[in-house]
């Protein structure tokens, strides 16, 4: 079992910058492909990022692209999200993910408890 544990969140104005961490439990961290995902008042919860887990190989939702950056540090099992230029549709509790497999796809099989993240206009 990993365990994940989002921190980072917070209240920040429009075009500001946020950076979110993920500290994951696992013996191995760079067997595991990691990913943020989002999920807004009413929404359905929507994948935000993800990064391999040796090649570091990336992938990003559109609406993100070009300002949040998605990295890992394999020494301190930890995974980042950098957002800039925020924007109030960005509001959302933000989630870690990780998969059982270092490479990118559909499908994770462990959740952080989420931290919020406000937006204000």
């Amino acid at each position: 079992q990993v365990q994940l544990v989002e921190s980072g969140g917070g209240l920040v104005q429009t075009g500001g910058s946020l950076r979110l961490s993920c500290a994951a439990s696992a013996r191995t961290f760079s067997n595991y492909a990691m990913g943020w995902f989002r999920q807004a008042p009413g929404k359905e919860r929507e994948f935000v990022a993800a990064i391999s887990g040796l090649r570091f190989s990336t992938t990003y939702a559109d609406p993100v692209k070009g300002r949040f950056t998605i990295s890992r540090d394999n020494t301190k099992n930890t995974v980042y999200l950098q957002m800039n230029s925020l924007k109030p549709e960005d509001t959302a509790v933000y989630y870690c993910a990780g998969r059982r497999w270092p490479g990118l796809g559909d499908g994770y099989d462990y959740w952080g408890q989420g931290t919020q993240v406000t937006v204000s206009s």
